[in-house]
């Protein structure tokens, strides 16, 4: 534990030197990080009050209001005048402020673009990617949009990848799990068909959070494999959007029915199954991963 801590405080050392955070004239204007941020998320809110303010910034009151007084001093922003509770009163930016906050809004836009020109387009993904998932792990409940996708190339090895950490870490289960999705994600490769068989990747704000593919298993019959979600993208439906997504490209490509492999401690993925009309048909205890585990066959039939 005591690496992890060390390795996040020293990146927050680069990053607010990075960022200028220390500096009193953030991007060589004449206020601090805090006011620019505070002209910032005034311009995003538009017209916010400073109860609002505080909520989204997390900031103390009195420090919050100090920084809008000195805002108000510098003609940057007004407040409505009215009765009542002062933390109510709408705030907006005058013309000189709207004006200061584009000029910071400019110099950071071009700042980092000249980062991002040393920058390979795969290093540019990597950045993004690693951005997306540090807020995900450490924002408990952060905003982002969910997209699906069909499968590209790399995606096989991540999946696998992933899918072998995430379910080592939760189940214990070892090396055989690993070798059982290399040899799937490769004969999917390798015997591909397309417009008939797919894998698709949930992204959250860009980062894989999970997977799903379907099979062609003849004579009408599809396989819904390898669904899984990242542990940090839950709670999101993105098991039940795979879940439908592969579903109705079945039912498009007119399949008769779905099967499907599972195991009885794959609690949630059982429940999105359910929740689709799947039921169970078949269980058998196995020792492929490593360690005793009861596997279960479910089957969907699509109406005639």
């Amino acid at each position: 534990m005591d690496d992890i801590i060390a390795s996040i405080r020293g990146f927050n050392r680069f990053y607010t030197q990075f960022v200028g955070a220390l500096d009193g004239r953030f991007l060589g204007s004449d206020i601090t990080l805090a006011e620019a941020r505070l002209l910032f998320e005034i311009n995003l809110a538009g017209n916010p009050v400073a109860a609002d303010l505080q909520a989204t910034l997390g900031m103390d009151a009195g420090y919050l209001s100090r920084l809008i007084g000195r805002l108000e001093e510098r003609g940057w922003i007004q407040r409505d005048r009215g009765t009542g509770d002062a933390r109510r009163r709408p705030i907006r930016l005058t013309a000189d402020g709207a004006a200061i906050q584009h000029e910071l809004d400019t110099r950071q836009r071009d700042k980092i673009a000249a980062l991002l020109t040393r920058l390979s387009p795969l290093e540019r993904a990597d950045l993004v990617g690693a951005l997306a998932k540090a807020r995900a792990l450490l924002d408990p409940a952060p905003p982002g949009s969910v997209s699906i996708r069909a499968f590209r190339t790399g995606d096989m090895g991540l999946i696998v990848a992933r899918q072998a950490l995430l379910y080592a870490q939760e189940y214990g289960w070892g090396p055989g799990l690993e070798i059982n999705e290399g040899e799937v994600a490769a004969a999917f490769l390798r015997n591909f068909k397309p417009g008939r068989e797919q894998c698709w990747v949930a992204e959250l704000d860009g980062v894989m959070a999970g997977s799903i593919f379907l099979t062609d298993e003849g004579d009408g019959l599809a396989r819904l494999r390898l669904l899984y979600v990242e542990s940090a993208a839950r709670g999101r439906g993105i098991g039940n959007l795979l879940v439908k997504t592969c579903l109705d490209f079945a039912q498009d490509c007119g399949y008769q029915a779905v099967t499907l492999w599972t195991h009885t401690i794959l609690e949630r993925a059982r429940r999105i199954y359910a929740a689709h009309g799947f039921h169970l048909v078949e269980t058998a205890l196995h020792r492929v991963f490593g360690t005793p585990v009861q596997g279960e066959i479910w089957r969907l039939d699509f109406p005639v």
